[in-house]
């Protein structure tokens, strides 16, 4: 069986890559020209060339294929980029899902926590919460409507499920994505904790559960991939530990990470680029993001791992890469 993967240069595209080929599975990527070509080395898969955004690439991309994981995604928690994240995140999904539905490819689509309804530890959110809560960003309101366009391909006769993965660590983050949470605070760059939390999971774990997803999950239903909830003064002081870093001197209130968030707004207006610190990343930095997997653990077998074995796992990855000793890009 030939599986495509799109997104296959990401956190948890290359993860799924690397899980199909130790299985023995023949593998098609899908990547734009301008793609870093360092996640393919020594790996024996196709490459073809093309983006989620051109639905003619798209179909020539699905052509013999009989299992697509469609991990692209346009991923920016700011209120700048509207037209991109909803071209890639909305109609990028589209294209995929029609082109395989066309070929009766089985489809899992990876989504994110962030599409559903906010929960907290007393009360964690699961797949049937109201999708209420979060900030209302290009990137949460585009993942919800991805959400709708794969179910809408389902009535139409796709057979696919949803994976939902919480906040993912660990290696082959080549960009890096969410492990720059990480290297933030191995550079000490992260000494007041905001007041929030999130799950954090191992990007490992949730590849091995996408391959499940693919063999038995079923049809037109979503799996959250959760993982060890932390507040994210926990969660950096456990960087810190692990990197050796100095940790946290204290959690920050919502006033001072508000000037922070509106200055960074102010001058991704001024510059054209909106920087990391923003006030939609301020305001979700603030929220609690936690979920039960209790389904994805029945349904699939799924094991998160601790918050501690992604990260590690994570900060060797890098450390082996020369990560720990560049300046990140903005």
């Amino acid at each position: 069986m030939l599986t495509l993967v799109t997104g296959a240069t990401g956190l948890v595209g290359n993860n799924v890559v690397r899980a199909l080929i130790s299985r023995g599975a023949a593998v098609r990527a899908l990547v734009r020209s301008t793609a870093d070509s360092r996640p393919f080395q020594g790996l024996d898969l196709e490459i073809v060339q093309g983006d989620v955004c051109d639905s003619d690439a798209v179909r020539r991309a699905c052509h013999g294929v009989t299992r697509v994981v469609h991990s692209a995604g346009r991923v920016h928690l700011g209120f700048s980029g509207w037209a991109e994240a909803r071209a890639v995140n909305v109609d990028g999904t589209r294209n995929v899902a029609a082109a395989a539905r066309e070929v009766g490819a089985r489809m899992v689509h990876v989504s994110s926590v962030d599409a559903l309804g906010l929960g907290s530890r007393k009360n964690p959110g699961d797949e049937e919460r109201a999708a209420t809560g979060n900030v209302p960003c290009p990137y949460v309101l585009t993942k919800r409507d991805s959400e709708r366009v794969l179910f809408d391909e389902v009535k139409q006769g796709l057979d696919a499920v949803i994976v939902n993965p919480v906040f993912v660590l660990g290696p082959w983050d080549w960009k890096p994505s969410s492990g720059r949470m990480l290297l933030e605070v191995a550079r000490g760059r992260a000494l007041l904790a905001p007041r929030g939390g999130n799950d954090f999971c191992d990007a490992r774990n949730v590849a091995q559960t996408i391959l499940t997803a693919l063999e038995r999950g079923k049809t037109g239903r979503r799996y959250i991939l959760g993982g060890e909830s932390l507040s994210y003064f926990e969660a950096w002081t456990l960087f810190a530990e692990i990197t050796g870093a100095r940790p946290p001197l204290a959690r920050v209130g919502p006033i001072a990470l508000w000037v922070a968030g509106a200055a960074g707004s102010a001058w991704g207006k001024v510059t054209g680029r909106e920087p990391d610190v923003n006030l939609a990343s301020i305001r979700m930095s603030l929220l609690e993001h936690h979920f039960r997997c209790d389904r994805a653990r029945q349904e699939l077998g799924y094991e998160p791992g601790t918050a501690r074995e992604a990260a590690t796992a994570a900060w060797q990855w890098f450390c082996e890469r020369g990560y720990a000793d560049q300046s990140l890009v903005a």
